[in-house]
């Protein structure tokens, strides 16, 4: 795209940036009352459309359609968005393995707006026609299988396909012309050593179960990540205080809710410079990334009071805002 067409398509997501939930509107929705007053309250900042219903998963399929419909309606290059689509590409792999596997079938496990839809994954698996898969995704896709229907271990098939997931984005990463695609495939592929680091850690996980499962980065050792994970919890933390990750160590010392929510924060911190930038892609990239974590947000918060969990339980686990 040329500059015009960059300052057309940010000037747009500027206007939208207002319609973003505040950090003060998070407030308001902690201090409903009740999961239908939160839904309410939705609808009024403009969740949903006229004809969604006031049920919670409703309105959230019906925001992150509305956010690749903005972004189609701009007439970019998608293709600068593929990075973000990987995990859902991905999971519809994992799905369709273990559907293929069991013989089961479980609707609603697809995502539908991905480039390879649930129905044609599942008849990729069967066909075992794995060439017509990416290249990210073909060799991890046939080891996935053939592991799964051999051993009928769920887990190592899980580990397979997630480390593949985040090798596609942190290759991507590093094509990427945009500082903002490198920063995000970079603390994404991070943030996910860390949590293999921890959970590894809490279920007494092997050193090489943690080498299978991490993919190598720059901002962290995967070696001395793994070694302090199999020492403790205090290794860990000890270790992310000389990275670029303290904060995050701080965090896992406070609690695994305040661990989960600078997981996602963090992502946020690495996007924000984009509101001032306004010729590139990367304020578009920016945008996407907020709705899908205010709807994350939002998330959490129906769940909170689908739940009855008090306010300051509900307030810990939410994620900040990009406005």
């Amino acid at each position: 795209m040329s500059d015009m067409e960059f300052t057309y398509a940010v000037a747009r997501i500027r206007a939208l940036e207002v319609s973003l939930l505040s950090s003060s509107v998070i407030e308001q929705l902690i201090a409903c009352p009740t999961e239908e007053s939160c839904l309410q309250l939705l609808a009024e900042k403009g969740w949903g459309d006229s004809d969604t219903p006031l049920v919670a998963e409703a309105m959230l399929t019906r925001e992150t359609e509305k956010i690749w419909e903005t972004m189609r309606d701009m007439r970019i290059d998608m293709s600068v968005f593929d990075v973000l689509s990987y995990p859902n590409l991905f999971h519809n792999l994992k799905a369709a393995i273990k559907e293929v596997c069991s013989k089961e079938k479980h609707p609603g496990i697809y995502f539908e707006d991905c480039a390879i839809s649930g129905e044609e994954m599942v008849n990729i698996i069967k066909e075992k026609d794995f060439s017509r898969l990416p290249a990210s995704m073909a060799n991890a896709a046939q080891e996935a299988y053939e592991t799964l229907l051999h051993t009928r271990d769920g887990q190592l098939c899980d580990v397979i396909i997630d480390k593949a997931t985040l090798e596609a984005i942190y290759q991507a990463g590093k094509e990427a012309k945009a500082d903002i695609i490198r920063n995000y495939a970079e603390d994404t592929v991070a943030v996910a050593n860390i949590k293999i680091a921890v959970r590894s850690q809490k279920t007494a996980k092997s050193m090489e179960f943690m080498k299978r499962a991490m993919v190598e980065c720059e901002s962290l050792s995967i070696d001395q990540l793994a070694k302090a994970a199999l020492n403790s919890m205090d290794a860990i933390c000890e270790y992310l205080s000389g990275t670029a990750y303290a904060e995050g160590a701080k965090a896992l010392a406070d609690s695994a809710s305040a661990f989960e929510r600078w997981c996602d924060n963090r992502i946020i911190h690495t996007i924000q410079p984009q509101k001032y930038n306004a010729f590139s892609v990367g304020p578009l990239v920016a945008y996407v990334l907020a709705r899908e974590n205010e709807i994350k947000t939002v998330r959490i918060i129906l769940s909170g009071k689908a739940n009855n969990l008090p306010e300051d339980s509900i307030r810990e686990r939410v994620r900040e805002m990009y406005v």
